[in-house]
């Protein structure tokens, strides 16, 4: 992927380009404040210009958000002209659009490109592919053969279904029955997006997609559940991104959608008791601990903590150290505040 200039961001930001809308982030100096690249605000001259790839960055570098574009409503949301290719491929995972199709839709490959790599840190034609194999394996494991799946899927040769199933799985196509699905999708939230995992039996996953040591979790998962991680569609995934929308929205304080969370026993006990903690709320791992009726366990709790894939819905966040101070959080400590805050205002 090309790195954009200082001199493409701006040229993109001046005419409010809104195809870069979660490419880049614009702060301006004099104003202190940061803004999404359709922001209708006067232009600052370059001089005064710091580009950002996230909003995050954005703040812990003392910038606050604008009050005419409000870039944490929405902060890398996917644009609709690549939201509608999205539901059209997923709805047909057969099709094999190549730039010229793309261009057909008036959608610049390009930009298309650079959006997939920057938000889901793979390209559009392997997003392509990877739904044709989940939809193939989907149908290998319903029972049809090899062939009839291969070229269900869109697949023109046995041989090119094999190499592309091989890269993925790691196994040859007889072997489907053996593994299993995650499906993963991508949503926006107030503090940035996050990704969501689910299998048949419920949400595995809830992470910010710049959490620390996301690619350890998500290799885990694939040990843990025998599976692969594929973007598809799964009700669970619907379900999470509308609880978690409603939970931003200041309107839900508990969640109802099913957990599929693997690990050891006490890591799940661990996991149980946090889910108890009340909204609004806060416990020290010490607290933890003696909830848990093991109040010498404290690093072991703390550990689990730290090992909790599910965001949010088991509520890490609401963990701070025994003298009140915030502790470590995957998803950075500046969300962690803005979680407890956001939680005790609403608690009022």
């Amino acid at each position: 992927m090309t790195t954009l200039t200082f001199q493409q961001k701006y040229d993109a930001m001046y005419r409010k380009d809104a195809s870069f809308d979660g490419v880049f982030i614009t702060a301006v100096k004099t104003t202190g404040v940061f803004c999404r690249p359709v922001c209708t605000a006067r232009k600052p001259k370059p001089e005064n210009v710091v580009f950002y790839d996230t909003t995050e960055e954005a703040i812990l570098h003392g910038f606050r958000p604008c009050q005419v574009c409000k870039p944490m409503l929405q902060p890398d949301q996917m644009p609709d002209h690549i939201k509608a290719l999205v539901d059209e491929i997923v709805a047909n995972p057969e099709l094999r659009l190549k730039d010229g199709d793309l261009k057909l839709r008036n959608i610049e490959p390009s930009q298309l490109r650079r959006w997939f790599k920057k938000n889901h840190n793979i390209s559009f034609q392997s997003f392509q592919r990877q739904l044709r194999i989940n939809n193939a394996f989907t149908k290998l494991h319903s029972g049809e053969s090899v062939t009839a799946s291969a070229y269900d899927a869109g697949y023109n040769s046995l041989s090119g279904f094999n190499e592309s199933f091989k890269s993925i799985f790691g196994e040859a196509p007889t072997s489907a029955k053996e593994k299993s699905i995650i499906n993963i999708a991508r949503f926006t939230t107030k503090l940035g997006p996050m990704y969501a995992c689910a299998t048949q039996s419920g949400i595995c996953l809830l992470e910010f997609t710049n959490r620390r040591m996301l690619e350890r979790e998500f290799n885990d998962l694939k040990r843990l559940l025998n599976a692969v991680i594929l973007p598809g569609k799964n009700i669970y995934l619907a379900q999470v991104e509308r609880e978690i929308t409603e939970y931003f929205n200041g309107v839900r304080k508990e969640f109802t959608v099913s957990l599929h969370t693997p690990g050891t026993e006490f890591q799940k006990s661990v996991w149980d008791t946090l889910r108890r903690v009340p909204y609004g709320e806060t416990r020290s791992y010490k607290t933890l601990a003696s909830s848990m009726n093991n109040p010498n366990a404290v690093r072991a709790v703390a550990s689990a903590n730290g090992f909790n894939r599910v965001a949010i819905i088991v509520p890490c966040h609401r963990i701070i150290g025994e003298n009140g101070n915030l502790t470590g959080y995957g998803g950075g400590l500046p969300r962690k505040k803005w979680l407890i805050d956001f939680e005790r205002e609403k608690n009022q």
